[in-house]
Order: C-alpha cells, then structure tokens, then sequence
C-alpha cells in the first residue's frame, strides 16, 4: 500500500439499479461491473436524490438536496457561491479533471449576457477543468475524430439514427448507427481518459468520466444492437393498460406523456402500445448498457497495467434511472423506484477486508461528494446535505443511520405548461414532489393540494396499489407525512445558520 490517493468517479447516465442487482441483472452481462463488485463494495440501496440530469449532477457535485440547491430543471441555474466537489478538491491540491460532460446551468449573474456559456444548460461546473467536452448537444471532439476517421459525418441531429442496411427496407430501431462500435461515444471517451491519465501515473489525480449511455436515444453500434433477444427479456411492471395507470393519480396522465417511448429512439417508427417494440426498446437499453461496461474494462485493465489500480478509489454510481416501460412509463421524471434506485459501487483499495461486501444500509447521491472528501482528507462544508460513507466502507456503521431516503421532483417549466401541469392543474411554484421511502414503506407527497402516494413495499414492492386514500392507512400516512415535514425542516440551508457573530469574533465557522 502506497501514501497515493488518486480518485476516479465513473458516472453511467440513466443506469438502473436492477440491472446490477435485481431481475434485470439476470438477463444482461456485465462482466467488468461484476468483477469490479468483487474487488469493492456495493450499496443496494442507493437512490438518486432528483432527477433528471441537470438536478441529478448539481445534488451529486454539491452533496445538496434539489430544496437547498435549487437548480431543479435541465436549464435551471446553479448560483455560482455553492461549494462543489471539484472547488472542494482543489482545496486538497488536486486538479479536478472532467471527461464528459457536469451539465451544469451557469449562474446568469455571474455571466455577461453575451457570454456563450448562457446559451447552454450543459455548462462546466465551476472548478473542473474540462478535459474533453462529450456533452449531449454538442460532443465538438467526438464528431470532429469521426470526420478524421472518414466517416462522412451527417448533421448531428442525425447522429443518433439508425441506419438500414437494406435501402429497400426503412430503419428498424435495432439497425446500427453510422458509427462503429470502434468509434462511439463511449468508446472515445474511454480512449480520451486513457490516453490522459497514462502520462499522470506519478500524480495524485481526481478524474470524473461521464458516460453518455444508455441515456436515449436507444441506437447501438453492433454487436451491441443484437446482443439481447426482445423475446427472452421480462416484460415491464405494469398494470393492464395505460388507461388504468393514468387513473392512478392526476399526475400520472401527464407522465404517460412526457416523454412517450416513441421519442426515445430517432429515424424510425415504434408503437408504445407493441409490446415488441417495446421489448426491442428494452434490448437496446442493455446493449448499450453492456457497452459502457466493456470500456470500463478497458479503464480497469488500464489501471492495473499501470500500476494504478491499488492506489486508486473508484466511485461507480448512476446519476439516476429509467422506467423502461415500467408503469408504461418511459425516462425518469416519475414518482417510482425504477426512477430514483441506482447502483453505487466503491472500491476503496485501503479497506480490502471489505471487497466483495454489500451494504443494505439507505445511501442517497448526497453522499457521494461527502465521501470523496473525507477519502482523501477534506472536510465537507457545512451546508452539505450528505454523509460521508467511509465509515461504511471501514465496516463500522456509526449509530442512528438513517432509516430512509429523501427524493424530490419538479415537474414545471418557467416558459410553458407542462404535460404534468397539465394534467394536474397546479401553478409552477406549486408542481413539484418530495418522497420519504423507508424499509417498507414510500410516502409520495405532491404540493398543490393533490393526493399522496403511499405504498408498502414490503407487500407491494412493483408500487402497484396506492394505499394513500385508505382508512386503514391512515395513521400510517400521518407518520410518514410528519417524518418528511421534519427531515426538511433538520436539512434546511444551514451553510450559515450554525455561525455565529461575537465581541471576540466568528464562532464555528469553517472557511
């Protein structure tokens, strides 16, 4: 064992949990995540704490609940004087290196109107030093090494087709695109960080790599495309018909919309009420999802030939899930597990007892900067809604650990009313959910006056009978109605409100 410390996060976009530890897990291969397991520790209830992407990063970045940082939309601002985990780390002398993309929302205030960087809610979070732009909308880099390759690139809104190898025949969703699996995305960025961090082995380094898939749209270079048969997979959790999801709540007539299957795949025609179509959806999410974990192979193999590997903490985490047709639902601004549960995985090579554990305790994506600080010997400011899991991963779970998850929703737009808004008929301040999931069961509390959600997991664990309007649960949604009031009241912004001003100077401040 060496004094080194070198840390790498490894952020797979709408990865869900069960596809590491659950029914899914059954039906995909992922060899690397696998034997990376075996060499670390998994946490099997880890859930992302909002969504989607842009709220999901800035609660992963800044340890804060979506309530105290509020930047609750993609395109919503971050205020530029909250703490983060790159300004953090670079308090510890590292320099934080990004590979892909932090979809951060600039603060407008601290910005010329003029300046680009407002133009984009896929900005750079303040602190890291962008090594390779992979963002979703633009990825400048990766198209530029394709026309290099002599790829005669199309228009990048055509990117993501597939393409028909039969120009008598149209597209199908399962036909690749006109990139090979050679040259995706994903296997760009996977060559990009290597190729970075192989002339860094004598530095201490902090490296986030963020990959893409299996984020929509679902197109899969070969074999990736084919690798699972539609047929052989489960089918999704759901009731009968999408008549009777919507009568679930009001919300949920707006959810069936927003997004539909057929806006997750481009150049060709899919039917949500087929249920083919949407096994073949399904098959391509985990040929994509398979694909991440080959270059994460390729990452792994890198550290060990490079004499790295035991030197360096590897955080591998999703910044949220995906319904996958669960509840007829596709993407992930919903109320249900598949939306919220993600895998965390942490190999921490000073604690090798504990490889190849699992840890059932509740962890929520606010830990995650928490954790990577004190691996390293930072402490978290104080306005950081996390906790540090290290003592998890030392086996010696400190008392009273929490005994539930706190996860949010905003479901407004500032310039336009929303399908769920819609739907729902409540104003923009309004059009949000908080969520307390414990052990058995999950209060969803909607603003505006609509009806609860509750559902006892233990007896119920596909969340397909709200218990919220029965009498006989009544008590128990009074619990958990007080239990979620109380746990936002004790995370209120506190980054100031424990300091204070005396004749003799600041007390209990922490710069």
């Amino acid at each position: 064992m060496t004094d080194k410390r070198k840390v790498l996060m490894i952020i797979i976009d709408q990865l869900r949990a069960d596809c590491i530890e659950g029914e899914l897990a059954a039906h995909v291969d992922l060899p690397n995540i696998t034997a990376l397991r075996r060499d670390a520790v998994t946490f099997t209830k880890h859930f992302s704490v909002t969504n989607p992407c842009g709220p999901s990063r800035a609660s992963i970045f800044t340890g804060m609940y979506a309530m105290n940082h509020r930047s609750i939309r993609n395109g919503t601002p971050m205020a530029d004087d909250l703490p983060n985990i790159a300004r953090e780390m670079r308090k510890s002398g590292y320099d934080p290196l990004l590979f892909g993309y932090s979809d951060t929302s600039l603060d407008p205030r601290s910005r010329h109107p003029n300046d680009p960087d407002l133009k984009t809610e896929e900005g750079l979070l303040p602190g890291f030093r962008e090594v390779l732009e992979m963002r979703s909308k633009e990825s400048y880099p990766w198209r530029a090494y394709l026309k290099a390759q002599g790829y005669d690139i199309p228009d990048y809104e055509r990117f993501y087709d597939p393409i028909s190898p039969d120009p008598a025949r149209p597209a199908r969703p399962d036909d690749p695109p006109f990139y090979s699996a050679e040259h995706s995305d994903t296997a760009f960025l996977t060559s990009s960080l290597i190729n970075d961090l192989s002339v860094r082995t004598e530095q201490n380094w902090f490296a986030v790599a963020t990959y893409i898939r299996p984020h929509p749209p679902l197109v899969a270079p070969a074999p990736y495309n084919k690798m699972y048969d539609p047929a052989s997979l489960p089918p999704p959790i759901r009731l009968n018909t999408p008549e009777q999801q919507a009568e679930v709540h009001p919300f949920m007539a707006g959810a069936l919309k927003a997004p539909k299957m057929e806006s997750i795949v481009r150049g060709c025609d899919v039917d949500s009420r087929n249920d083919d179509d949407v096994q073949l959806m399904r098959a391509l999410y985990l040929g994509l999802a398979t694909e991440v974990d080959t270059h994460i192979g390729r990452i792994i193999d890198f550290l060990k030939e490079s004499g790295q590997y035991d030197d360096t903490v590897i955080v591998l985490f999703a910044d949220h899930g995906e319904a996958l047709g669960d509840h007829h639902l596709w993407g992930k601004q919903n109320p249900y597990e598949c939306a919220y549960h993600i895998p965390l995985i942490i190999r921490d090579p000073q604690h090798p007892a504990q490889h190849g554990t699992m840890v059932d305790a509740f962890t929520e994506s606010v830990d995650i900067t928490p954790t990577v600080l004190d691996l390293v010997g930072q402490r978290a400011p104080t306005g950081m809604d996390g906790i540090s899991l290290k003592p998890l991963l030392e086996d010696k779970p400190p008392e009273n650990w929490p005994d539930a998850v706190h996860l949010e929703l905003e479901f407004s737009e500032p310039h336009f009313t929303t399908e769920w808004q819609k739907s729902t008929g409540v104003p923009l301040h309004e059009a949000n959910l908080a969520i307390l999931r414990e052990a058995r069961f999950k209060l969803v509390h909607f603003n505006g006056g609509l009806p609860p959600l509750l559902f006892d997991l233990e007896n119920d664990p596909a969340e397909l009978h709200n218990l919220g309007g029965d009498p006989a649960h009544a008590s128990t949604l009074l619990r958990l109605t007080r239990k979620l009031l109380n746990h936002r009241m004790r995370h209120s912004d506190r980054t100031l409100a424990d300091v204070k001003i005396t004749s003799e100077g600041v007390l209990n401040f922490h710069p």
